[in-house]
């Protein structure tokens, strides 16, 4: 068909146009391209930071029995000196990670990757392949954290940051070696700040949550943040969680490091508390008006802070008449004074403000650590919740030796008591400041017109508080 001669122009101009926008976007997004993947930051951390981390493996020979009744006195009693044929050495392997904190072979990394008996060799490997023998230099098993030593000098190094200044949001990058996989490097953000954890072997407040990828393996390995510089040693896991891992800030981790490889034990003060957030729920119904400080959960028996006369349910205000935020702010204030140092506590008390003097020890290498009535368990409506009085046979069945609370016997799924994080099992020792006695008690407190709960219960020897608006 034949084109009039606007037409073909007006062809022509729309195929010079569409050359024109294939050509130059793609010579613009080269450019933009190579730009992008040069100035990578993660990219170019990771390539400064990897030599400086490091592949720990640990080996100890131990005795493990193959007796089908290992435990059985009459199998014992029976076989006699034939029993230790049932039993041998075998070898016990561990791997996790570690950082380079100096040139001459100080290697910082978690106690639990290089606790064990005293016939266990460890062995580092750097990320050019060479390995060597190394020491424990100290441990610090209440922070989880360890010192090593390697000999050697002239060695790559990483530099350690300031985690008091990361918020949540930032990006940040772990570099370590999960499932044995040498050099792996996963990235996320920091989810939250001065997250408490209760485990077994493990009772630390001030995590850095995160959540880039971090395995079994990974321990001991920096977190790092968009400067390159560490802020955070990965520590631990929720096993049955996606998305959550814990540091410990650098900042508690460089004090306990400068005292493991000065005097091989951490001289820093030891309050002796446990401490957790203050909620609105638990200012509420304490009658506390600001919504700063640190709650005492509770105090290790023989620890300064329960010679000074500290109690479960004080609220720290300040110390040494510097204002304290929360939690983790008080620890960091204690944690930089030496054992021995006196320090001055702003305490609230039922609403009564006081000033306790504490004299702090050194952290110790282990810690410090009527008849019952028996009646039926009785619901709670309110909370949704069975409790009872603590008989000898409920204290038993949980392995409770406090004498006092009502013991919770069944949670209402779904119900006040089940969001608020109870269980069965759990000892509620205190509601709003008034001891609980018995369930009886407990149900004449509920009764009552509460605006707010907080309450003090009792779970695995520790206690810690709970609180809701009601």
């Amino acid at each position: 068909m034949k084109r009039s001669k606007g037409s073909r122009f007006f062809l022509a101009a729309l195929v010079f146009l569409l050359s024109a926008a294939v050509v130059l976007p793609l010579s613009s997004g080269t450019a933009a391209a190579q730009d992008v993947f040069t100035g990578n930051p993660i990219a170019k951390i990771v390539k400064e930071a990897s030599p400086a981390v490091v592949n720990i493996d640990t080996e100890a020979m131990v005795q493990r029995s193959f007796s089908p009744f290992p435990d059985d006195p009459f199998f014992r009693e029976f076989f006699g000196d034939r029993f230790d044929r049932f039993s041998r050495e075998v070898p016990m392997r561990g791997k996790g990670s570690g950082f380079i904190v100096t040139g001459d072979g100080y290697i910082l990394t978690n106690n639990h990757v290089v606790d064990g008996p005293d016939n266990m060799t460890i062995e580092v490997t750097l990320s050019d392949g060479r390995s060597f023998p190394a020491r424990v230099v100290g441990k610090d098993p209440s922070y989880d954290l360890a010192v090593i030593k390697i000999d050697s000098s002239d060695l790559p190094t990483v530099p350690m940051g300031d985690s008091d200044r990361i918020e949540v949001g930032e990006w940040v990058i772990a570099i370590g070696n999960p499932y044995g996989f040498e050099s792996s490097v996963t990235v996320g953000v920091v989810s939250a700040k001065n997250r408490s954890v209760r485990a077994r072997n493990l009772n630390f407040d001030g995590f850095i949550q995160t959540d880039a990828a971090i395995n079994p393996g990974n321990s001991g390995g920096p977190l790092l943040g968009l400067d390159g510089q560490v802020i955070g040693i990965n520590t631990a896991i929720v096993p049955y969680a996606q998305g959550i891992g814990f540091a410990v800030p650098v900042n508690m981790a460089k004090q306990i490091m400068d005292d493991l490889i000065q005097y091989g034990k951490v001289n820093r003060g030891w309050l002796g508390v446990y401490l957790q957030p203050l909620t609105r729920e638990f200012a509420s119904a304490y009658g506390i008006k600001s919504g700063e400080g640190a709650l005492v959960s509770d105090v290790v028996k023989g620890a300064p802070a329960e010679k000074a006369g500290i109690l479960r349910g004080d609220v720290v205000t300040a110390i040494d008449g510097r204002k304290v935020k929360d939690h983790g702010d008080l620890i960091v204030a204690i944690r930089q004074h030496l054992a021995g140092e006196k320090v001055e506590l702003t305490v609230i008390r039922k609403g009564v403000q006081k000033k306790i003097n504490v004299t702090l020890s050194a952290v110790p290498t282990e810690e410090v650590s009527e008849a019952p009535v028996k009646d039926e368990p009785v619901s709670s409506s309110k909370l949704g919740i069975s409790i009872a009085s603590g008989t000898p046979e409920l204290r038993e069945k949980y392995g409770i030796e406090e004498t006092g609370g009502a013991i919770i016997t069944g949670v209402l799924p779904g119900s006040l008591g089940h969001r608020m994080g109870l269980r069965e099992g759990d000892v509620i020792l205190e509601i709003n400041g008034e001891t609980v006695k018995d369930h009886a008690q407990l149900e004449e407190i509920l009764s009552r017109d509460l605006k707010s709960l907080a309450m003090l219960v009792l779970r695995e020897g520790r206690t810690f508080y709970v609180s809701a608006n009601l």
